[in-house]
């Protein structure tokens, strides 16, 4: 038994080290790979000896802050998606099924064609308000009776592809608004240091306080009952979590539009890592996730090269056949 115990520890530290050498090379993959190539050396030179030089701009204005931006992004989402599969305790669920993404874009829409102006800061609470609507309206649909995970499953679908639909009515229906199609896609391209900014307290908080709850979301995962009898308090542990899903996925909705299957395809793998533990599956998702985002932007740079394309293309290209694979094994989570 202890053997078992020190070689579940070992696995988890290698499995930790292969993650992190991932993400690092990923980062400086992301920032040398371009249409501008930049070697590792400028690379390296343009980070910690800076200088006027044309690869030393390239990397500070343009790359870095996307490269940053992709690991917050990635890692906010997945730990999001992460969250939702155990208050749901369902394989299928995402922030898409919570109504959060939908939600909030079409908040984000509706008030891109109202307020032109509006800064990108404003859109945060604006994506927060319509995430909040969304996932309210999710449990508004599913507190009929008795509150299952397979109601709440069924309802926060109904409610995305409801809400989706409005939003691309709004577009359709309002010639200015089509400039918000490339950002509906999900993409990072563009992005800077102003960004960043916008996004990393709330993606930085939501993640802290993510993992301080893990240990609560793996009493949940065992059932109600349990945890009940545990002394935890199921309903606030599903409404805290719920607004950490909120927080997470609405600031990196508003920064970087809905990129999707993150939140459900990465939970998955920190599963089939380190276990079924929360307080490993959490920060194992948010590492997970900042380099599967790092790495799909880097792929997204190529299907149309020269040009850019969204990053959501790449993760959604990735995450469909994942969806159908979960959906025929009909794997819900049963922790």
């Amino acid at each position: 038994m202890t053997n078992l115990v020190q070689k579940q520890k070992m696995n988890k530290y290698i499995v930790l080290l292969a993650s992190v050498c991932l993400l690092i090379i990923g980062m400086i993959l992301h920032v040398a790979v371009g249409s501008s190539a930049v070697s590792f050396t400028e690379v390296m030179k343009a980070i910690f000896a800076p200088d006027d030089s044309k690869q030393t701009t390239i990397v500070q204005t343009l790359r870095l802050p996307r490269a940053v931006l992709a690991a917050l992004i990635g890692a906010s989402l997945a730990a999001a998606g992460a969250l939702m599969q155990a208050i749901t305790r369902n394989s299928l669920a995402s922030p898409q099924v919570f109504g959060v993404n939908a939600g909030a874009s079409l908040a984000i829409v509706i008030a891109f064609i109202l307020f032109p102006d509006l800064t990108s800061q404003s859109t945060v609470y604006i994506a927060f308000l319509g995430a909040a609507l969304g996932g309210m309206t999710v449990y508004l649909f599913a507190s009929g009776g008795k509150t299952t995970h397979v109601k709440l499953a069924l309802a926060g679908m109904a409610v995305h592809l409801f809400l989706s639909s409005l939003t691309q009515g709004v577009i359709v229906l309002n010639e200015q608004a089509t400039d918000v199609l490339y950002w509906l896609v999900g993409s990072i391209n563009g992005k800077d240091w102003t960004h960043v900014k916008i996004l990393l307290p709330w993606s930085f908080l939501g993640l802290l306080l993510a993992f301080g709850s893990s240990r609560s979301i793996s009493i949940l995962v065992l059932g109600e009952n349990m945890a009940t009898g545990l002394g935890e308090k199921v309903k606030w542990i599903r409404f805290f979590a719920g607004i950490l899903v909120i927080m997470l996925a609405g600031a990196s909705v508003a920064v970087a539009g809905p990129i999707g299957f993150v939140g459900l395809i990465v939970p998955h793998i920190a599963r089939k890592l380190v276990g079924g533990d929360y307080q490993r599956i959490l920060p194992f998702s948010a590492l997970l996730g900042a380099i599967l985002l790092v790495y799909a932007d880097i792929l997204s740079r190529f299907i149309a090269y020269p040009f850019e394309s969204p990053v959501g293309i790449v993760t959604a290209l990735i995450g469909a056949p994942f969806f159908l694979y979960l959906a025929r094994k009909g794997r819900n989570i049963k922790q």
